[in-house]
C-alpha cells in the first residue's frame, strides 16, 4: 500500500469515527441561559399562561409545560385538561429598558438548519427556526418559535449551544409580557405533506413546506433532558418506549408510508417484505410509539384499540379519537391525520 493510500485510509477511519460519535451521542443542552429546570425550579423556568376557569383568572406556570396542560373542562371524574401543548415555553432571564427580552436562543444540539421563517405573522409560531439532528442514523427536528431576530440561514451547520436567534414575542396570542421561546423536539411524519395539506386545507395555503407544525410530532424535551442527566447513554427510542400506548390505528400500507424507513426502531417484529397494513401505536399526545405489521386488509384508517376511560376520548387525544369503549372511533380530523401518515396513492 502506498503512503498516500495509507494516509487516506487513516483519515477515513478518523472521520468515520467522528461521524459515528456525532450520530449516536445524544448530548442535549437547554437553549437559553435559563437553567432553573435543572434545579427543579419549574416556576422560574416556564412562562406562565393566562387561564380563565369559570370566570376566575389565574396565571399558572404549568401551562408552559409539554403535554395536556391547557383548556380545563369539568367532567364527572374531575378537571381534565383538553388542549395539548407540544413544546416547552421558557421565560426570559433579561429584558432591555423597553421590556423586550434579550436572551439568546441556542441550538440544543449540533445539526443543520433546515428551515427559517422570518415572517412574524405567517404562523402561530411567529418567526421560527428548525434544526435537523441525526442520532442513530435517524433524523429529529428541534424547533424554536416566537423569535425576534434570527441569526442563521437555511443550510447552515450549527454546533451545540450556537446562537440561533434572540427571544421575542412574535406569533398570535403572545405579548411582550409573556415573551418566551417555545422549543420542540420532533419526529417528521411525511415528505408528501404539501400535497396532503393542499387536499385537506384548500383555503389555507401551506407556507412552510414539510416543516409545518402539523407535520411534526413532538415529544417531551424537558423530561428527556432531565432523564439524560441520570443516564447519559439514553437514546430516543429507549426514552419513547416508556410511553403508554393510548390508542392504535391500522392504516393501509403504501409506498408513501415513510415512518418504517425514517424511524426503523419503531418497527415491532419483522415487517416482512411488504405488509398488507401497519398498526400504529400512539401515545395520548399523538406521538407514534410502535409500528406493527398487520395482515388485516383495510382500505382506510381503522381504530383498533383505545385505552378504556369514562371520559370522552375527544378530550384525551387532541380530538383524533372520540367516544368511549366500543363506540370509540376516529374523528374526521383523526382520519385526515392518518391519511398524512400513509398518504395512499
Amino acid at each position: 500500500m502506498s503512503i498516500w493510500m495509507r494516509i487516506f485510509a487513516l483519515v477515513f477511519l478518523v472521520m468515520s469515527g467522528f461521524a459515528r460519535a456525532d450520530d449516536t451521542s445524544l448530548n442535549l443542552a437547554l437553549p437559553t441561559d435559563n437553567t432553573a429546570l435543572l434545579r427543579g425550579d419549574e416556576p422560574d423556568f416556564y412562562q406562565v399562561i393566562e387561564r380563565n376557569l369559570h370566570g376566575v383568572i389565574s396565571h399558572p406556570w404549568q401551562g408552559g409545560q409539554y403535554g395536556f396542560v391547557r383548556d380545563p373542562v369539568e367532567t364527572a371524574d374531575g378537571t381534565t385538561y383538553t388542549r395539548f401543548h407540544e413544546g416547552m415555553d421558557i421565560r426570559p432571564m433579561r429584558r432591555d429598558a423597553r421590556g423586550e427580552p434579550i436572551d439568546e436562543v441556542r441550538a440544543i444540539a449540533g445539526g443543520k438548519v433546515v428551515y427559517v421563517s422570518r415572517a412574524a405573522g405567517a404562523s402561530n409560531y411567529g418567526r421560527y427556526v428548525v434544526v435537523e439532528h441525526r442520532w442513530g442514523g435517524c433524523p429529529y427536528y428541534s424547533l424554536y418559535a416566537h423569535l425576534n431576530t434570527i441569526s442563521v440561514e437555511t443550510g447552515q451547520t450549527v454546533r451545540l449551544g450556537e446562537k440561533l436567534a434572540i427571544m421575542g414575542h412574535t406569533g398570535s396570542g403572545i405579548n411582550r409580557e409573556r415573551a418566551h421561546v417555545h422549543v420542540e423536539l420532533n419526529l417528521l411524519l411525511n415528505d408528501h405533506f404539501a400535497e396532503w395539506h393542499n387536499t385537506s386545507f384548500k383555503n389555507d395555503p401551506n407556507r412552510h413546506g414539510i416543516y409545518n407544525g402539523l407535520n411534526l410530532a413532538g415529544f417531551d424535551l424537558a423530561r428527556l433532558i432531565l432523564a439524560l442527566r441520570g443516564n447519559s447513554s439514553l437514546t430516543i427510542p429507549a426514552f419513547l418506549i416508556r410511553e403508554e400506548v393510548f390508542y392504535k390505528v391500522i392504516v393501509p400500507n403504501s409506498p408513501n408510508f415513510q415512518l418504517p424507513e425514517r424511524y426503523p426502531w419503531l418497527i415491532d417484529g419483522a415487517p416482512g417484505e411488504k405488509p398488507v397494513a401497519w398498526e400504529i401505536s400512539f401515545a395520548r399526545s399523538g406521538v407514534p410509539l410502535r409500528l406493527t405489521p398487520s395482515a388485516k386488509g383495510v382500505s382506510a384508517a381503522e381504530l383498533s384499540y383505545v385505552k378504556p376511560s369514562p371520559i370522552d376520548c375527544r378530550n384525551l387525544t387532541r380530538g383524533n379519537v372520540a367516544g368511549r369503549g366500543a363506540s370509540a372511533h376516529l374523528t374526521e380530523s383523526g382520519r385526515a391525520l392518518m391519511r398524512l401518515y400513509s398518504f395512499p396513492d
